[in-house]
C-alpha cells in the first residue's frame, strides 16, 4: 500500500495550508505527487444576465486566473524550501465536494487530504458540510488534518467494529488496520487496536427475569476479546496494544484517543446515503465528531462513488 498521487483541498480563506503541509509530509517519506486544489464559486458572477455568454466565463476565468496567482503565491513563500514539485488547479463549481471527487476519479487520485476548521472557544474540530460529503462519497481515503505536527513515535490508533460476522464489516476491518499499519510504518509510530463492544440492553433485563446480565456481559465481551486477539495475530499487533471496551464507538474512541494522546485515528465509514443516513446516521460520523486529531476515513472495498462524472 503506498500513495502515489495526493489531491490537498486549499482553503481559500487562510494563508496557512495545514492541507498541503500534511500532503507534503506524505510526500515526502512516500515520493508521491501533489496536486493544491482549489474549488470557487461566486453566485454574483452568474447573476449578470445582463452579459453574454462569452463575457460571463471571461469574468469567471478571471477570477480563477486570480486566485491560481494567489496559490502560487502562497506556495512560493509557504513551501519554499521543499524540493518536491506542487502542481496547482484552481476550478469554478458551486458544490465544492462534487469537484474534489471529479478531480479524484478523473485523474486516479488515491488520498484526499483536507484541513478541518478549529473552534478556538472549545479548543475542538469543527467538521464542515463539505468534510461530511467528502467523507461520505470519496472513493478513495479521506485524511482530514488539524494545526499540528506529526511527531516521530506517536501513537496511531485502528478504531475497528470487531465481533460482527458481516462480510463487509469484516472487510473494512482489514482495510483500516492495513492503513493505519502504512502510516504507522511511514511515522516510526505505535499503533493501537480499539474496540467498543455493546452493554447489557435494558429492557431485556426488565422484561425477562431470569436473564443474568452478568454473564451476558461477560460472553459478550469474551467473544469481542478472542476476535481481538485473532485479529492482532493476524497483523503481529502485541495485546498491549488492543483496547476493548464496554460502551457506544463516539465515546470509546475518543476517550482512548485523549488517554493516548493520539495522532492519527483511522475508522472506517460506509458511505450510507439518502434516508437511512439521515433516520440512523453513521457511526462513523458520530466517532469523527468528537475526535480532537487527525482522522482518515476508510471506505469498503468495492465501494463505489454516488458521484459521476
Amino acid at each position: 500500500m503506498n500513495f502515489k498521487k495526493i489531491l490537498a483541498v486549499i482553503d481559500s480563506n487562510t494563508e496557512q495550508q495545514k492541507s498541503l503541509s500534511r500532503a507534503l509530509e506524505i510526500s515526502e517519506k512516500t515520493g508521491a505527487s501533489v496536486t493544491a486544489f482549489l474549488s470557487i464559486y461566486d453566485f454574483s458572477y452568474e447573476m449578470t444576465t445582463m452579459l453574454s455568454m462569452d463575457e460571463r466565463e471571461n469574468m469567471r476565468q478571471a477570477v480563477v486566473d486570480d486566485r491560481t496567482e494567489w496559490l502560487t503565491n502562497v506556495i512560493k513563500e509557504a513551501f519554499s524550501e521543499t524540493d518536491h514539485k506542487i502542481d496547482i488547479k484552481v476550478v469554478w463549481h458551486n458544490r465544492p465536494y462534487e469537484s474534489i471527487i471529479y478531480e479524484v476519479i478523473e485523474k486516479g487520485y488515491d488520498l484526499i487530504v483536507k484541513g478541518t476548521q478549529q473552534h478556538s472557544l472549545l479548543e475542538s474540530v469543527i467538521f464542515t458540510p463539505t468534510d461530511w460529503h467528502i467523507m461520505r462519497k470519496a472513493p478513495v481515503p479521506v485524511l482530514l488534518v488539524k494545526e499540528h505536527d506529526w511527531p516521530m513515535g506517536g501513537k496511531i490508533i485502528a478504531a475497528l467494529n470487531l465481533g460482527s460476522d458481516i462480510e463487509e464489516h469484516q472487510s473494512l476491518n482489514q482495510q483500516i488496520t492495513k492503513h493505519a499499519l502504512h502510516f504507522t510504518k511511514l511515522l516510526g509510530s505505535e499503533l493501537h487496536l480499539v474496540n467498543a463492544y455493546p452493554g447489557t440492553p435494558t429492557n431485556i433485563v426488565i422484561e425477562i427475569p431470569e436473564f443474568d446480565p452478568t454473564q451476558y456481559n461477560q460472553t459478550i465481551r469474551q467473544h469481542h476479546i478472542d476476535a481481538m486477539q485473532n485479529h492482532a495475530q493476524q497483523h503481529h499487533i502485541s495485546p498491549a496494544q488492543c483496547h476493548i471496551d464496554e460502551g457506544l464507538p463516539e465515546y470509546v474512541i475518543p476517550h482512548c484517543a485523549e488517554q493516548l494522546d493520539a495522532e492519527l485515528v483511522v475508522l472506517g465509514t460506509v458511505g450510507r446515503q439518502g434516508i437511512s443516513a439521515a433516520l440512523i446516521g453513521n457511526t462513523a460520523e458520530h466517532v469523527i465528531d468528537k475526535l480532537n486529531c487527525d482522522v482518515l476515513a476508510i471506505k469498503p472495498e468495492g465501494f463505489v462513488s454516488p458521484i459521476r462524472i
